[in-house]
């Protein structure tokens, strides 16, 4: 089978690999849409948050479809269309554990998902930033038709959340400097875009200057964390869901005291995959804008160089066509 392999520090290459054997709790899944994260540059330039080694088959952002189930699994047969959780307890698939971008790969019964009907493979490998998304907005409560809220950054998360509040009814302004951004936010529900220097006047108007009900910061950037107070309004609920280790930034904190700010912070997607599941079925939300290329298995190593350039791509996508095995 091929597949793609971060061989050492710095070198990716689609290798021929073997099918893997499975054991008895074990899934043998063949690959259909794997996307690329910004995690996965991380690993292949020897950054990562728990210990990894190479070589390492990449791929946290997936969908499959079961091609053989070990002797003790009775939750899923052949055939069926799945998705999976990528942190299991001290592991994270895809990282310490090789992943889902080959043709076939392994995965353990008890983290998968049965991928509803209503959803196709590329849905299914959005699954995991969405529900990161999914997440972050049940941390921050209630979320709902009466609410104005700003999501901060228009990254494919930031862009999840907007699809995700746009759907819970808020009306949600996002802020990005990029034009191409603020457009697939628009695509994908909001009812407004803007740019850093216009958020003022913008929500000053749609909100009667009360200021944001809901901020939800995704840029990571602790400028832009630290802006998220300011435009939060009274007793406003903000949700921390970029990611920054390090870096500092001024804020205004007698803020937090002052608007009686309800602050949260979240970080991937604990136990609600199955919710999340429900809720794309359900709502229908259409999440492709979000990919803006794809790619075949031979063409892997593209992917990988498309995901270096984030003005041009939001989300870029692998996908396969290997059979059912015999």
């Amino acid at each position: 089978m091929r597949g793609l392999q971060f061989v050492s520090e710095g070198v990716a290459a689609v290798n021929e690999l073997d099918i893997p054997e499975i054991g008895p709790d074990e899934v043998l899944l063949a690959s259909r849409s794997v996307g690329v994260c910004h995690s996965d540059i991380d690993l292949l330039e020897g950054r990562y948050i728990i210990p990894f080694s190479y070589p390492v088959v990449p791929g946290h952002e997936w969908s499959g479809q079961v091609a053989r189930v070990g002797s003790a699994v009775s939750t899923f047969a052949v055939g069926d269309r799945v998705v999976g959780e990528c942190v299991i307890g001290q592991e994270h698939f895809g990282f310490s554990i090789s992943g889902a971008a080959a043709e076939y790969f392994v995965a353990k019964a008890d983290w998968l998902h049965k991928l509803p009907d209503e959803l196709s493979y590329t849905d299914g490998a959005l699954v995991e930033p969405f529900s990161v998304a999914y997440y972050a907005l049940m941390r921050a409560g209630n979320v709902n038709g009466s609410d104005v809220l700003v999501v901060l950054g228009a990254g494919p998360i930031g862009l999840a959340v907007t699809a995700a509040a746009s759907a819970l009814g808020a009306v949600t302004i996002v802020v990005e400097p990029s034009p191409e951004r603020r457009a697939a936010a628009l695509s994908l529900g909001a009812a407004h875009a803007t740019t850093p220097e216009g958020i003022e006047a913008l929500l000053a108007e749609v909100s009667g200057g009360r200021g944001a009900d809901v901020v939800v910061e995704a840029s990571g950037r602790p400028d832009v964390m630290a802006r998220a107070l300011e435009l939060a309004g009274f007793r406003a609920r903000v949700c921390y869901i970029g990611i920054d280790v390090g870096r500092e930034a001024p804020a205004k904190l007698g803020l937090i005291q002052s608007k009686e700010l309800n602050i949260t912070g979240s970080i991937g997607s604990p136990g609600v995959w199955p919710e999340t599941l429900r809720f794309l079925a359900s709502t229908g939300i259409d999440l492709s804008p979000l990919v803006t290329q794809r790619f075949g298995v031979e063409t892997a190593l593209e992917a990988l160089d498309a995901a270096h350039h984030p003005q041009s791509t939001i989300k870029a996508h692998i996908e396969f066509d290997a059979p059912i095995p015999a």
